[in-house]
């Protein structure tokens, strides 16, 4: 006890005590005033209507600011690099959508001048992606199969009538996917890409990778396959491609070897001269004029059977209407594209934005890829979002704004106009081989393993689980189990975080986790407990158990036995009240019987002799059965010859509460109560305010508990509760030094 006392002397703080109705009472809490933002959502005034102009068409406020010296000569060289890469890119896309080349060109031209009016990101180059060209060569395909009409007559109405209904599909599929995006960014739903962690996009990014891959292989080989969608189709195209390799063919294998080495070649040598280039080395627009002018002069197609792009159209196609009939079908992938064109535009954007200085707005981020989409979708266009390697290009060669992405789609406007029908004699191969050397960044992806396993192996669980889906359930159900799986994995999360007893750091206010710092102490008489999350419905009862466990008490064993010994003691204090209730009823027959043996004195006499006998019995009856009752009639764990626990204070440090529910603040109120019937008194500290204002919502608070028993800090309930303790209560504005 002196050791305590002398302990107790040191825990105060030089303030007065603070508890929540204390604090409410200093601080003069009051109601937060509502900030009613809606009502600016229907003001009109010039200036309002200015603020929307400019937040909707943000090329409104930059591009009169801009300045033409200092900016205008890199914006048109790095204009004129990323429509170098765009060309060949845009061609190779298209095969991989499973489209006619020309209209990776359209994909290249419409989309990239609408970005350039909506977008805010400043280095993003907008237009064919890998990734969005594999997941809708995935649908045309699974639609429009090469396998249609296999007993036409003519293979090649058979095949242009095939390619008409892709073209129609891929085009209502981008108006879809710009209706979901722009309906999204409209309702700011732009904050869905914080459910995309990193670890998640890479992985996901690095299996769409390998089905770009896999579906390249029979360019390259020259093999016709048979079109597989759905689940598994990576591995039985695998399969196939392993079956019919003998089938290949011999010209196609070379070219695409050639073709592969001499961009690999072209790309080392641009890393190497980086420092003395101006501009990279245009090697895929190299590549592309080379090979078609050895095809033409050595007649590939003929002579050794290498398939070439055959006749591409010149001009611009009109507007056509989509197909409504086609949403009920493609709803769901529309939905998947939408979703994962917008991270990847996001994500590049904001690490441009971070490295540069600025800020992206994702909601109209999302606007502008959704417009892009569903304006180009009425121009036959496919999906489109940025692409990592021509967004390098264009911030590494000098470009600042979209002006770069502007003059880019002015090119490929004079490449459709004009020089498009130069490009018939290429051969397919060499596009494989163009797409298979720009999948090296994705598939280098894989080292994300190591560096994973070293740093955060739940993060790695995430990236392997999205992968191995993404590859077995190809790229729509991959993405919908990687962002569930991750989803519940946040939530077991908070249901295994840590729970720990903490204790004062010696010379400070500060209290940490006991099991962690040696020197920091438990205060004696004091158990402090605090989870790292917050408690609410999936963890209530976890927060619960440990509590108990990490107090060293049985809790609901010593809750049992006291209640069972409580139980016994009233059933023998009201068995005492019976046998006093008979042996009042047994009274007159003993005073008739001292009449009957005392006939010798007079009636008066006898009467007030048994009257003095019976008055006296009954006195001592009552009192016999008063003292018994007394000796039974306590509850204390003393009293009752059970264990008391080794403290006489609980406080729970609140701090990571974020919110709490319904059944959390039944599980509190629980506890409050499974303790005080131990003796133990619970006191809550650290509180924010949004809980605080939960608490007063969900009327915790009462007769029992109130807010004097929450305190703004840890190390105020604990100089409280020793207080409270003592011989005596101390007053709660003492103040003396550490």
């Amino acid at each position: 006890m002196q050791a305590m006392e002398l302990r107790r002397q040191d825990y105060h703080v030089e303030r007065p005590l603070l508890n929540q109705e204390r604090l409410e009472e200093l601080g003069h809490r009051g109601p937060v005033p509502p900030t009613r933002q809606w009502r600016s959502w229907f003001q009109c005034s010039r200036a309002r209507v200015r603020a929307l102009l400019l937040q909707y068409l943000p090329v409104l406020a930059w591009l009169p600011r801009y300045p033409v010296r200092e900016w205008l000569l890199g914006d048109l060289l790095s204009g004129l690099s990323v429509a170098i890469m765009q060309l060949p890119q845009g061609l190779a896309y298209a095969l991989l959508a499973g489209l006619p080349p020309k209209y990776g060109l359209y994909s290249s031209f419409y989309p990239v001048f609408i970005y350039f009016l909506f977008g805010t990101s400043r280095h993003i180059s907008v237009g064919t992606f890998a990734v969005m060209s594999v997941m809708v060569g995935s649908v045309t395909e699974s639609l429009a199969p090469d396998e249609t009409n296999p007993q036409a007559p003519n293979s090649t109405v058979s095949e242009m009538d095939r390619d008409a209904f892709r073209v129609q599909v891929a085009s209502t599929l981008s108006v879809l996917v710009g209706l979901f995006q722009v309906g999204l960014g409209l309702v700011h739903f732009g904050f869905v890409v914080t459910y995309m962690s990193e670890p998640l996009v890479r992985g996901y990014t690095t299996a769409a990778a390998v089905h770009v891959l896999v579906s390249q292989l029979k360019y390259a080989f020259g093999l016709h396959l048979k079109s597989r969608p759905g689940p598994l189709s990576l591995i039985f195209t695998v399969l196939e491609v392993c079956w019919r390799l003998p089938q290949s063919v011999v010209g196609t294998v070379i070219t695409t070897l050639v073709s592969g080495l001499v961009l690999v070649l072209v790309k080392l040598l641009n890393d190497k001269l980086q420092q003395h280039l101006p501009i990279p080395l245009p090697g895929e627009l190299l590549t592309l004029i080379g090979a078609t002018g050895i095809s033409y002069g050595v007649k590939l197609n003929t002579t050794f059977g290498v398939d070439i792009m055959g006749t591409i159209p010149t001009g611009l196609d009109p507007p056509v209407a989509p197909r409504p009939e086609l949403f009920p079908k493609i709803v769901g992938n529309a939905f998947t594209i939408a979703v994962v064109g917008f991270v990847i535009a996001i994500s590049l954007g904001k690490i441009f934005a971070m490295r540069h200085g600025y800020r992206v707005d994702s909601n109209q981020e999302l606007v502008a890829i959704g417009l892009s989409n569903f304006i180009g979708g009425f121009f036959q266009c496919f999906p489109i979002s940025c692409s990592m390697s021509r967004s390098l290009v264009q911030e590494s060669t000098g470009g600042n704004t979209q002006v770069a992405g502007a003059t880019s789609s002015l090119f490929i406007l004079i490449i459709i106009l004009k020089l498009g029908k130069f490009f018939r004699d290429l051969p397919k191969a060499v596009l494989a081989a163009i797409i298979l050397v720009n999948l090296k960044g994705m598939l280098l992806q894989v080292k994300d393993i190591g560096s994973l396993w070293k740093t955060n192996r739940v993060d790695l669980l995430i990236w392997l689980v999205t992968f191995v889906a993404t590859l077995l359930l190809n790229l729509d159900l991959g993405l919908l189990v990687a962002v569930v799986f991750s989803l519940l994995l946040v939530v077991v999360r908070t249901q295994l975080p840590q729970y720990s007893i903490l204790g004062q750091v010696p010379g400070t206010d500060v209290y940490r986790d006991v099991a962690e710092y040696s020197e920091a102490k438990e205060v004696p008489g004091v158990k402090i407990f605090r989870s790292s999350v917050t408690m609410y419905f999936a963890n209530a009862e976890l927060f619960s158990d440990a509590l108990k466990q990490r107090c060293g008490v049985d809790v609901d064993h010593l809750i049992s036995r006291k209640r069972k010994l409580l139980r016994k003691q009233e059933q023998k204090l009201k068995r005492l009240q019976k046998q006093q209730s008979h042996r009042q009823a047994a009274a007159p027959n003993g005073t008739f019987f001292s009449i009957s043996i005392n006939n010798g004195l007079d009636a008066n006499e006898l009467n007030t002799m048994n009257s003095a006998k019976q008055a006296s019995t009954e006195d001592r009856a009552v009192a016999t059965v008063e003292e018994e009752a007394k000796a039974l009639d306590t509850s204390s764990l003393k009293a009752l010859g059970l264990p008391q626990p080794g403290f006489h204070s609980l406080i729970l440090d609140l701090s990571a509460f974020s919110f709490v529910d319904t059944v959390c603040l039944k599980s509190l109120r629980g506890i409050f109560q499974e303790f005080r019937e131990i003796e133990v008194e619970v006191y809550m500290a650290a509180c924010h305010r949004p809980v605080v204002a939960q608490f007063e919502a969900g009327r915790f608070f009462d007769a029992s508990i109130t807010k004097q028993h929450l305190f703004a800090t840890v190390h105020d309930a604990v100089t409280f509760a020793l207080q409270q303790s003592g011989p005596r209560a101390s007053d709660p504005d003492l103040a003396t030094k550490f």
